[in-house]
């Protein structure tokens, strides 16, 4: 009995100490203004407040009572949230050196531990960049040679889809091959065979990890400052499947599912492809211009899919102000990118798709800052022109030979995606490609 006392008062002890030492520490904090936000429970912080399977929508229900700017509690550590165009805007365009940080969070930490490109930061982080950015210029990045080479495997993938032979199939790995041998022909010099065995199981890691998150240079070996060692070299190569793999092969994935659900939207990117393109030569970047409504629709399928909704976590990267607030160096920042692609205040109908969005009154295609599917500022996308350049072509290609045919009424169709945490999963369904007739 006197041992479990003595555990007990021990324990109470521990306790109390960690929990004044934590209210001490956020007195200070309050004292210097941290945003607004919910009250936080010792240890626990706002676990009360955001749901684990929900932690997007949660997010959301906070701002709508604390406004765009306001800290939440992820246990002890406090977060800053951003949301809509200007608050997103102000800190990664206006402040973009204080809010370049990154952090790994735990969903990552196992296996990038803040190597490669995606999660470095400082010195290291701009020498990997530097280094990734010339890496795809030189394998022809916005030049033609990469564009040939999406051309051609676009012409893969038509191969694949007429040996379905109008019957329905699921497309999920038909896009997500085509769309790796883009980066396996940067990264190793050459595409797989859709059947070869070792892709196609490097196809189902990085879908499958994907889901569950929602030279040696040996001149620069002893050198601790530097980027250029074998774990942050792969890792980096890792963060290019990630980027040029998953992402564009969902959106991809995600429009076709549209496409089928707005029938007559499919039907004028049918006519424009037909006016510009014809059926006798195949789609290139130069289209583009000359196609408003296509470009508005890959947009709008964008905007719509919003695949990275909480964007990966940024870090401040010095103590630094922030309407009127005081953001510590180290404070994990979340940009809401989800609140940034349907702000109202930007977009004319912010939560339903509809390519008029990205269409002036005359039909012509309009920019809008806040289109950040790729985010902004210092930690955009390196990507950003590769996938943008493979989605018009790849969507281009695959218009001007099919048509899109739901297995079900339009009407029927359910748009809803399976999850939406940290990325947003497009919805399981079958479809059947029908040949187009010149």
């Amino acid at each position: 009995m006197m041992e479990w006392t003595v555990s007990v008062t021990f324990f109470l002890v521990v306790f109390i100490s960690f929990y004044l030492l934590l209210s001490s520490k956020r007195k200070r904090l309050h004292k210097k203004k941290l945003p607004p936000g919910p009250t936080p429970l010792p240890l626990i912080g706002n676990f009360l407040q955001i749901k684990s399977s929900e932690t997007l929508k949660s997010l959301l229900k906070i701002r709508d009572k604390y406004g765009p700017v306001f800290t939440v509690y992820f246990g002890s550590r406090p977060v800053l949230v951003l949301c809509g165009h200007d608050a997103v805007k102000e800190a990664l365009i206006d402040k973009a050196e204080q809010f370049s940080g990154r952090i790994t969070t735990p969903i990552f930490e196992q296996t990038f531990q803040q190597y490669g490109v995606v999660f470095a930061n400082g010195e290291r982080w701009k020498q990997l960049r530097r280094f990734s950015l010339t890496i795809l210029k030189n394998f022809g990045m916005g030049r033609k040679s990469i564009e040939e080479r999406i051309q051609e495997e676009a012409q893969f993938l038509l191969e694949e889809f007429q040996k379905t032979k109008e019957k329905p199939f699921e497309p999920s790995s038909f896009l997500s091959r085509a769309v790796s041998n883009i980066i396996c022909s940067i990264v190793f010099g050459d595409r797989f065979d859709y059947e070869d065995k070792e892709f196609q199981s490097l196809m189902e890691m990085i879908h499958n990890a994907f889901q569950e998150m929602s030279s040696t240079w040996s001149q620069e070996k002893g050198n601790p400052d530097s980027g250029f060692d074998i774990k942050n070299l792969e890792l980096t190569t890792l963060c290019l499947f990630f980027g040029g793999t998953e992402t564009v092969s969902s959106t991809l994935r995600y429009g076709f599912l549209l496409l089928m659900k707005y029938p007559k939207v499919q039907a004028k990117v049918h006519d424009e492809i037909d006016r510009v393109i014809g059926h006798n030569r195949i789609p290139n970047i130069e289209d583009r211009s000359q196609m408003p409504y296509t470009d508005a629709v890959i947009h709008e399928i964008q905007r719509f899919s919003d695949l990275l909704p909480m964007s990966v976590a940024h870090m401040v990267t010095c103590d630094t102000e922030f309407r009127g607030y005081f953001i510590p160096k180290g404070m994990i920042v979340y940009p809401m990118l989800t609140s940034v692609l349907h702000d109202p205040t930007m977009f004319k109908s912010p939560n339903v798709f509809n390519p008029e969005n990205f269409l002036d009154e005359n039909g012509r295609f309009k920019t809008n800052d806040a289109f950040v599917p790729f985010s902004s500022g210092k930690r955009i996308c390196l990507g950003e022109s590769l996938a943008r350049m493979e989605l018009f072509i790849f969507f281009t290609t695959i218009l001007q030979s099919f048509y899109l045919k739901s297995l079900v009424p339009p009407e029927d169709i359910d748009i809803t995606p399976q999850e939406c945490g940290f990325a947003t999963i497009a919805p399981l369904y079958q479809l059947s490609i029908i040949p187009r007739r010149a």
